[in-house]
């Protein structure tokens, strides 16, 4: 990663850390980068999320857009994966996303999509921040007629509603679901689709001021949705998080189903359909055991990718899977969407329901999930990469994965952003692991803090 694309995309304190100056810079420096080739007038799509912040940014990265000749698109307030959707149904040149995602409102991020619908590539996000830092310059700029222009667009709210209700074929008749919409950008996408296809929408969290976004609500604060669910006798409740690239779902007696049970659910389903591509679901290094064992069950391969979805995303354009995801409920459903997709993942998972007739409770106990405690132990900034080497810690760490072998799983990992060892551990017993869990982390933080 550079200095200033981190796992996804530029983001910070609006304002602040992210300021119109810096957004200015990367609307011209991304516009330039990804449509120097282009033989037309570049067109680019942006959307956002419901952040005050928002109509600052895109005022800037519009200017910048702008600036080198680019028709700009303005999408409105809508879902990440929608803008991801969109820039190839419009057949633009690129999508930017102003938003950032589970965080509080305070923070804002800027995020390109190229005009396949992808993320960028970690040399494509170098080459961007290059012009933004100065390190290359922009020397060709438009004049007279060839400045670019804004050009609006009012159908892509329905538009993509309308491509999330096409991935399934059956109605959801009869069905009572509750939404969390985190005050966000599934506001308006969520209740419309589940509406056009006949279920019972109760929705909570569905009124953006501009600074309740992710505040105590959505798939990050799961608490409200649970006593909702209960309280009105819904089947099932589905939460969003503020750019609704992710979901998680809640059973009807409350309790949370997570993005690995949603997706042990889906990828069962697609085999017994024929439809789960080389009999394969990818997860992550901190999918739950549960999911592994409930793999080895079904008979379905579970390869484990390191933590973020571009690394989930990559194993499966390089061996051609269509499905994999992450347990925090950023599922990606590629014969569909090419990001994460709130929205799809969670009518894949209620058209299963619809389809076999189980409740939520019943599908999800496709995966006995193992309590997982995680500790983190501060060290010095350039322990993050060789933790490892210190002879003492990883003989601990050998001890515990023998301990665990056959009831549960260690994980020791650095984080990617801040000066901490995680320490992961599953198994049935909380009070031994999360002991043991604090153990290890004590020790960690003892040598190497």
């Amino acid at each position: 990663m550079g200095k200033l694309f981190g796992t996804d995309g530029i983001r910070g304190v609006a304002n602040t850390e992210l300021t119109a100056d810096l957004a200015f810079k990367t609307g011209r420096a991304g516009a330039y980068v990804l449509t120097k080739h282009a033989s037309r007038r570049p067109r680019i799509l942006i959307g956002k999320d419901t952040r005050k912040s928002g109509d600052m940014l895109e005022a800037a990265l519009t200017a910048g857009l702008c600036s080198v000749g680019a028709k700009v698109i303005p999408l409105g307030i809508i879902p990440t994966p929608a803008v991801a959707y969109l820039t190839r149904k419009y057949k633009a040149d690129a999508g930017v996303v102003i938003s950032a995602s589970h965080n509080p409102c305070e923070y804002n991020g800027i995020k390109f999509f190229n005009c396949d619908g992808y993320k960028l590539s970690d040399g494509i996000e170098n080459e961007i921040e290059s012009y933004i830092l100065g390190e290359n310059q922009i020397t060709d700029l438009p004049t007279h007629g060839k400045i670019g222009y804004v050009s609006a667009n009012h159908n892509a709210v329905e538009d993509y509603v309308s491509f999330a209700i096409s991935t399934i074929d059956c109605r959801l008749d009869g069905m009572k679901i509750a939404i969390d919409c985190a005050n966000g950008a599934a506001y308006q996408t969520a209740f419309k689709a589940l509406n056009k296809l006949g279920a019972q929408v109760e929705a909570i969290h569905n009124t953006p001021d501009g600074v309740n976004i992710n505040d105590q609500c959505g798939s990050t604060h799961m608490a409200s949705l649970q006593a909702y669910v209960t309280s009105i006798g819904a089947d099932v409740g589905i939460a969003f998080d503020g750019d609704a690239d992710r979901m998680l779902a809640v059973d009807e007696n409350g309790s949370i189903i997570d993005g690995d049970q949603v997706m042990a659910v889906c990828a069962d389903f697609m085999r017994k359909q024929g439809k789960l591509k080389q009999n394969t679901l990818v997860a992550t290094v901190m999918s739950n055991l549960g999911l592994f064992n409930a793999g080895k069950r079904m008979g379905i391969n579970i390869p484990r990718t390191k933590v973020g979805d571009r690394y989930v995303l990559e194993e499966m354009l390089a061996k051609g899977y269509n499905i994999g995801g992450e347990q925090s409920g950023h599922i990606i459903f590629l014969d569909y969407n090419t990001t994460g997709d709130g929205l799809v993942s969670a009518l894949q998972f209620l058209s299963v329901l619809k389809k076999t007739g189980q409740r939520a409770s019943e599908a999800a106990s496709i995966v006995r999930v193992l309590p997982q405690v995680l500790k983190n132990a501060v060290v010095k900034p350039e322990h993050t990469i060789d933790y490892m080497d210190n002879a003492e810690i990883s003989a601990a760490c050998r001890a515990l994965e023998e301990e665990f072998a056959d009831s549960g799983r260690v994980l020791i990992r650095a984080s990617g952003t801040e000066p901490l060892v995680r320490v992961m551990i599953e198994g049935d017993d909380i009070e031994y692991i999360t002991q043991k869990a604090a153990e290890l982390a004590e020790m960690i933080e003892r040598i190497l803090g």
